[in-house]
């Protein structure tokens, strides 16, 4: 659909097929999962925040994980329930580009928060003599605040770059807006944006090497140590491991729909893989680290028995 540039207000989502009568039983699960995802999430929120016996590092960190995921499923749900229930899937160019950089903005988070966590059980596992003198108050705050500050910025220059293009088109073939899909309705220079991205590209690949080389050093302390530091160190390490597996697994189907031709792939996978980084992290996250953390665990039973 090629329109003038100065006439681009609103986006078209064609990835919605026509679903007549089934239209609210997916609006009711969408609505469900999204209930499901913020009462996880805020209450090991509460939770944390209200046991001081929580106040560790580990658990700040986990909270600020928490909120991201909360940050994330508010930028995408909301506005993905509204669509469902639409005959007409149009977005504003303004929202369009609100959610873009709320999403965009949810995974960068997501990887910083990560690499802060392993450099933390890094510091806890692997120099354990040192930690308090280097994981101070000032400090923790300083690391929750730069896993925040710079996706935040990195994003605002990004989605800045791609909100001052013009664009000779306004279809985007996805459920929810996304940049790539933007960026390929330009009919101006975008060599600006594509050098923006490989550096996000490369330095988000840096973050995520950064936390396989923190993992790979605390494994091979786990191998030289007795059974009760292994035992301690894989309790602590494979959640950590496993959500970072998840999400980068998630990105990299989002990336590969983004990439490669997927047409002959059937619409319903391509929504799915398309919103499984957006989806199942927010979930995944607040069941994996409840479970497989004991304090977080008996702590949830304590908060539940007291309000009986």
């Amino acid at each position: 659909m090629m329109i003038n540039s100065s006439r681009v207000s609103h986006f078209v989502l064609t990835a919605y097929f026509h679903t007549a009568h089934f239209k609210h039983m997916f609006a009711v699960l969408v609505l469900f999962v999204y209930v499901v995802i913020l009462c996880a999430n805020v209450l090991l929120i509460v939770v944390i925040c209200m046991n001081r016996s929580l106040h560790e590092p580990m658990y700040v960190f986990l909270c600020s994980l928490f909120v991201n995921e909360l940050y994330g499923s508010t930028g995408l749900f909301p506005l993905l329930l509204v669509q469902i229930l639409s005959d007409i899937h149009t977005v504003p160019r303004p929202l369009c580009f609100l959610q873009i950089f709320c999403l965009y903005t949810y995974a960068s988070v997501q990887f910083s928060s990560l690499c802060v966590m392993s450099y933390d059980r890094y510091l806890a596992i692997c120099c354990p003599l040192q930690y308090n003198t280097h994981m101070t108050s000032s400090r923790i705050a300083l690391l929750i605040a730069l896993s925040w500050f710079y996706p935040f910025a990195s994003i605002f220059v990004l989605v800045s770059l791609s909100f001052s293009l013009q664009l000779c088109g306004n279809v985007i073939h996805k459920v929810y807006c996304d940049n790539y899909s933007v960026v390929k309705l330009s009919c101006s220079d975008t060599s600006v944006n594509n050098l923006y991205g490989i550096f996000y590209t490369l330095t988000t690949v840096l973050l995520v090497l950064f936390i396989f080389y923190s993992y790979m050093r605390i494994i091979k302390v786990c191998v030289s140590g007795s059974k009760q530091t292994r035992q301690k160190a894989v309790s602590t390490v494979t959640p950590h491991l496993v959500s970072l597996l998840n999400f980068s697994c998630g990105c990299f189907f989002e990336i590969a729909q983004n990439r490669f031709d997927l047409k002959h792939v059937p619409n319903m996978l391509r929504i799915f893989l398309s919103l499984y980084w957006l989806t199942c992290q927010p979930l995944f996250n607040p069941i994996m680290y409840g479970l497989k953390s004991t304090k977080i665990r008996i702590t949830c039973k304590h908060f539940f028995i007291g309000k009986t």
